[in-house]
C-alpha cells in the first residue's frame, strides 16, 4: 500500500490518502481523476510530466483522448486559482507536458497528524465525558511536534471549550503558524558563501571544504548561489583584491551589494580524533543568525559526507522543499570525490583558472585526477580547459572519461558533464542541446546552460537563437565576461553594431575585461574603418604574450583584406610563432591554415605546403585535420584530404560540424578541382543548415566557406544568377566574416557572376568595389591581375 503523504503548497494542503484537498480547513471538491493528476504533478514537483505518462498512470486500463487530460488540468487550474507568489501552480510545456511550479513542502509525520485529528474528532463527540488535562491529555492523543496545523484543527466542531481543548487549541495554533511560516528564502533570493574557517591546523581543509560546500549547495535548484565571477566583480567595486579573504564583515557587505538575502559560512575544528563541522546562515541586512547546523565526523575520511548532510538540513530550513532536497542530494564523497587531497587540488585549479588562466590551472586538474581516477568533475574541467586551448583531441579524451564516470557526480555535475561531452567531446550538437535544455529545466536559475546553448547556436549559425539564450544567461549572471563576449559577437553577426558597442561598454562599465571582448571591439572598429580604435585594441595585447597570437591573427586578416599580402604573410608567421611559444600549437596550426587558404584563393602556388606544415604543428588536433583536408582538397591534394576525412569520420562519427560542414565543403572542393561543379553544388546542399556557423573553436570569425565554395561551383557551372546570390550573401554578412579573405573576394565572384548573367553595368560596379578595397594592394597578386584583365574586357 502506498505511503500516505501530506503536501503543503500556498494555502492548500493535499492528503494523498484519498486523495483529499483542503484550504483554510475546508475540504475542496475534486473529481477523482483531477485529484490523481494533482498528486502526480506534486510528487513530480519541478519535473516535466509528459502527456503520455499522465494518461498512462491516470487511465491505465483504457484509451482516452488528450482532451480528457486537458479538461482535468483546466479544472485544477480553476480550483487552485492564482499563486500568491505569482508563480503558476501548473505550467504547460508546449508539445511536452505539464510541470508543477509552486514550492511544495512535505508535512512531516502525517501519521501523527492523522492520529491527532482522529483523537480530536472522537473527543468532540464525547463532549460530556470527563476530560483529562495537562500531560495526561498530551499522552492520550499522542501529539508530536509538527504533526498538525491549524487548517486541520479549524475543520473540527468546537462546542464546549474544555481544558483539554484549550491545550490542544494552543498546540494546534502553534503548529499552524509553524507550517504557514514564510520560508526564509524564495527562489529569487541570492545567497553568498563566506570562506570556510579551518581551525584544525590541517592545510588539507584549506579551500577544500569551501569548494565542497559550494558543490553541495549548488546541487539545489532552489538556492541561488552567487557565482565566483560575480563575487569577484563586486569585490573589485569594493576596491578589494580578488583573493580577499571573505570574513564575516566583508562577506556581509558583498552580500548586500549583490542584493543577497543571506550568507552562509562554515567552520571545522578538532575534538580529539573527531571533527566538529558547523554551518551558519546569516541575514545580510540585519546580521541575525537565521539557521545553524552542527555535526560531528568520526574521522577525517567522514568529513565530506558529514558536511554534505549538514548542508542538506540547512537547505530544508532555508525553504527548499523536502522532495527537492531528496532528489538533488548526492553524498559528497560518493558523488564528487572521497579524496580530500583530490578535492583540494581541484579547488586550487578552479582558483588558479580564475586568477591566472586556463593553462596555469591544467596541472591542478590533472593532479586531482591522479589522486582520484574516478573524479569526474576534475576530468570535465580538464576537458573544457583543453577545448578552450583549442586542443580538441585532448579535450575529447578527458570529456569522454568524465562522461563514463558521470555516475560519480551530483545531479548538477552530471548535467554539466553530459552537456560538455556532447558539445566539446563527441560534437553531437543535437544531443548537446537536449542535455542543456534538461539542465535549464532542472536548474532554471543557472546561467551556464543558457550560455552554452548560446554558443551552440553560434556553432550552427543560428544567430537569433544564440542571442536569445545569451541574453537569458546575462540576465541570470550580469557579470559574466564570457556572456558579454558572446553577446557582442552575436550582435555583430546580426548587423546590430550599435548594440554590440553597448554590450562592450556595459562589460567595461562593470570592470570586466578579457581577450574575447578586445577581439570583438577590434572587429567592430574594423567594420567601421576605425583604425585608431583598432590600434588601441592591439596595444592592449602588448604585455600579454600568452594571447599575442590572437591579435596578430586579426591583424594579418586585416592586411590581407586590403591586399597587403606581404604584410599579411609576415603577421601570419608571427602569429604562428607566438602561439607555439605559448604552447598553443593547435591555434598555431589554424593560423597557418588560414594563411594557406588565403594563398589558395588569391591564386598563389604554395598552399599545399602550408597545409602540410600545419598538420605537423598539431598532429593530434582533429580541428587542424578538418581544416587541412579542406585546404588540401582545393590544391589538388584530394588523396590526402580524403584520407584525413576517413580518419575523422572513424573517430568522430557523431560530430555535427564534421558531418554537415567540413565533409561537404571538402568533397565539393575535390569535385571542383576534378571539373564536376554540379556534383559540388549537390553535396554542398548538406551544409546549408549550418553554413553561417562557427566551425572552429580557435577561429574568431567564421569565414562562410560553404557559401564561398558554392558560389565558385555555380560560376564553374555557368549559373550566374545563383552564383551572384551566394557572393552577395557573403557581402551582406560582413558582421560574421569580419576581415576574412572570402569576404573581400566575394566582390570578384559577384562581378564574374554578373558577367555570366550578361549584366555588364553591375559587373563593372562589383569590380570597382573590389578595386576600391585593394586600392593600394600588392600589384602582383594573381587574383588582382586576373580581375583587372576581366574588367578591361568590359570597357
Amino acid at each position: 500500500m502506498p505511503a500516505n503523504h501530506i503536501y503543503q503548497f500556498g494555502p492548500f494542503r493535499l492528503d494523498t490518502q484519498g486523495p483529499l484537498l483542503f484550504s483554510a480547513g475546508e475540504r475542496i471538491s475534486l473529481t477523482p481523476k483531477a485529484a490523481e493528476i494533482l498528486v502526480l504533478l506534486i510528487e513530480g514537483y519541478g519535473r516535466i510530466l509528459s502527456k503520455e505518462e499522465l494518461l498512462e498512470k491516470v487511465w491505465p486500463d483504457c484509451t482516452v483522448e488528450e482532451g480528457n487530460l486537458a479538461s482535468n488540468i483546466s479544472l485544477l487550474r480553476r480550483t487552485l486559482g492564482n499563486s500568491d507568489t505569482d508563480v503558476p501552480y501548473i505550467e504547460t510545456i508546449p508539445k511536452r507536458g505539464y510541470r508543477f511550479l509552486a514550492p511544495v513542502h512535505v508535512v512531516e509525520d502525517p501519521a501523527g497528524a492523522a492520529e491527532l485529528v482522529s483523537s480530536l474528532e472522537a473527543e468532540s463527540a464525547r463532549t460530556l465525558a470527563p476530560t483529562p488535562t495537562g500531560d495526561a491529555a498530551l499522552a492520550r492523543v499522542g501529539f508530536r511536534p509538527g504533526g498538525v496545523s491549524g487548517d486541520w484543527a479549524r475543520s473540527l466542531h468546537w462546542k464546549i471549550l474544555t481544558p483539554f481543548a484549550v491545550i490542544v487549541g494552543v498546540l494546534a495554533m502553534g503548529a499552524y503558524f509553524y507550517f504557514h511560516r514564510p520560508p526564509m528564502l524564495t527562489e529569487k533570493d541570492t545567497i553568498v558563501l563566506a570562506d570556510f574557517d579551518n581551525r584544525t591546523g590541517d592545510s588539507t581543509f584549506d579551500d577544500t571544504l569551501g569548494q565542497a560546500l559550494d558543490v553541495s549547495l549548488r546541487q539545489s535548484p532552489y538556492l541561488n548561489v552567487l557565482s565566483d565571477a560575480k563575487a569577484e566583480a563586486i569585490l573589485r567595486m569594493m576596491t578589494q583584491p580578488p583573493k580577499t579573504h571573505l570574513t564575516p564583515g566583508i562577506v556581509r557587505e558583498l552580500c548586500q551589494r549583490a542584493n543577497g538575502k543571506v550568507y552562509v559560512g562554515g567552520s571545522i575544528a578538532t575534538m580529539g580524533s573527531r571533527y566538529v563541522i558547523g554551518l551558519t546562515a546569516v541575514d545580510c541586512a540585519s546580521g541575525d543568525v537565521l539557521v545553524q547546523e552542527q555535526t560531528v565526523a568520526e574521522g577525517k575520511e567522514k568529513v565530506l559526507d558529514a558536511l554534505g548532510q549538514a548542508a542538506s538540513r540547512m537547505r530544508t530550513k532555508l525553504g527548499e522543499s523536502l522532495p527537492s532536497v531528496q532528489k538533488f542530494d548526492a553524498p559528497l564523497s560518493q558523488e564528487t570525490t572521497a579524496s580530500l587531497a583530490a578535492l583540494k587540488a581541484f579547488s586550487l585549479g578552479l582558483r588558479t583558472e580564475r586568477e591566472k588562466g586556463t593553462l596555469a590551472a591544467l596541472p591542478f586538474y590533472q593532479r586531482a585526477i591522479e589522486l582520484d581516477p574516478n573524479f569526474a568533475r576534475a576530468m570535465q574541467s580538464a576537458g573544457v580547459a583543453y577545448s578552450n586551448l583549442g586542443q580538441a583531441d585532448r579535450a575529447n579524451e578527458y570529456l569522454t572519461r568524465a562522461f563514463h564516470q558521470r555516475d560519480h557526480a551530483s545531479e548538477w555535475e552530471k548535467l554539466n558533464i553530459t552537456a560538455g561531452y556532447y558539445l566539446n567531446g563527441s560534437g553531437d550538437l543535437d544531443k548537446a542541446a537536449e542535455a542543456l535544455r534538461e539542465w535549464e529545466e532542472s536548474y532554471p536559475r543557472d546561467d551556464i546552460p543558457a550560455g552554452n546553448l548560446g554558443y551552440l547556436y553560434c556553432e550552427r549559425g543560428q544567430w537569433q537563437l544564440a542571442l536569445e539564450e545569451t541574453q537569458r544567461s546575462l540576465q541570470l549572471d550580469t557579470d559574466s565576461v564570457i556572456s558579454y563576449e558572446n553577446l557582442a559577437q552575436i550582435l555583430l553577426a546580426l548587423g546590430r553594431n550599435d548594440e554590440a558597442r553597448r554590450a562592450y561598454m556595459d562589460a567595461r562599465a562593470r570592470k570586466l575585461d578579457d581577450v574575447g571582448l578586445r577581439v570583438d571591439r577590434y572587429a567592430l572598429a574594423f567594420l567601421e574603418s576605425d583604425s585608431k580604435v583598432m590600434g588601441e585594441q592591439a596595444a592592449w595585447f602588448a604585455d600579454k604574450p600568452e594571447f599575442a597570437d590572437e591579435i596578430l591573427d586579426l591583424e594579418q586578416e586585416t592586411e590581407a583584406y586590403a591586399g597587403h599580402l606581404e604584410k599579411a604573410r609576415e603577421l601570419t608567421r608571427r602569429a604562428v610563432d607566438s602561439a607555439v611559444r605559448a604552447d598553443n600549437r593547435a591555434s598555431a596550426a589554424i593560423w597557418e591554415l588560414e594563411g594557406a587558404y588565403r594563398e589558395e584563393i588569391f591564386g598563389e602556388a604554395d598552399a599545399r605546403e602550408h597545409a602540410i606544415a600545419a598538420i605537423k604543428l598539431a598532429p593530434e588536433s582533429s580541428e587542424t585535420e578538418e581544416f587541412a583536408a579542406f585546404v588540401l582538397a582545393g590544391t589538388g591534394g584530394s588523396d590526402r584530404a580524403e584520407s584525413l576525412m576517413r580518419d575523422l569520420q572513424k573517430h568522430f562519427p557523431s560530430r555535427t560540424m564534421l558531418r554537415f560542414y567540413w565533409l561537404p565543403i571538402t568533397r565539393a572542393q575535390i569535385a571542383l578541382v576534378k571539373g564536376r561543379p554540379k556534383d559540388a553544388i549537390k553535396t554542398l546542399e548538406e551544409a546549408r543548415p549550418v553554413e553561417l556557423g562557427l566551425p572552429l573553436a580557435t577561429q574568431s570569425p567564421p569565414c562562410l566557406y560553404p557559401v564561398y565554395v558554392r558560389g565558385e561551383a555555380y560560376l564553374a557551372a555557368g549559373q550566374g544568377t545563383e552564383a551572384a546570390a551566394e557572393f552577395q550573401k557573403l557581402i551582406d554578412h560582413r558582421g560574421i566574416t569580419w576581415a576574412c579573405a572570402t569576404g573581400v573576394l566575394a566582390h570578384v565572384g559577384l562581378a564574374r557572376a554578373h558577367v555570366l548573367k550578361g549584366d555588364a553595368t553591375e559587373a563593372r560596379a562589383a569590380y570597382q568595389d573590389f578595386f576600391a578595397l585593394w586600392k593600394d594592394a600588392d600589384p602582383d597578386i594573381p587574383v588582382l591581375k586576373q580581375a583587372k584583365s576581366e574588367y578591361a574586357k568590359l570597357q
